[in-house]
């Protein structure tokens, strides 16, 4: 998959899941460390929102799965109080997840 096709997948999702158009602005390199261990580590798609009612970026990530049924999961995180960046998003969903079991649209 090219760059313009994942950044266009990710669109999509985003259109799909909060129902506004999104520019993509860059793409943040995140390593996030816990206890001396890497936890996390990719990029981050961040994009700009038109007329979503609250919020005016998004940050987005997409990975593969090792289930046949979901081959890709997509993960988006609003710009919204406490979250004003690529890292704090990451934080989030680490989080998240580890209180639900997962923080990821299919």
């Amino acid at each position: 998959m090219t760059a313009g096709m994942y950044i266009e997948e990710l669109r999509n999702v985003i259109r799909r899941l909060h129902g506004a158009e999104a520019t993509h602005v860059e793409s943040v390199p995140v390593k996030e460390i816990f206890q001396g261990q890497t936890v996390w580590e990719g990029i981050v798609e961040v994009f700009d929102l038109k007329d979503h009612p609250t919020a005016h970026r998004v940050y987005a990530w997409a990975h593969d799965t090792d289930d046949p049924a979901n081959p890709r999961r997509h993960v988006t995180v609003l710009h919204s109080h406490p979250i004003k960046s690529a890292e704090d998003a990451v934080r989030a969903f680490i989080i998240q997840e580890s209180r639900i079991g997962t923080a990821e649209e299919s």
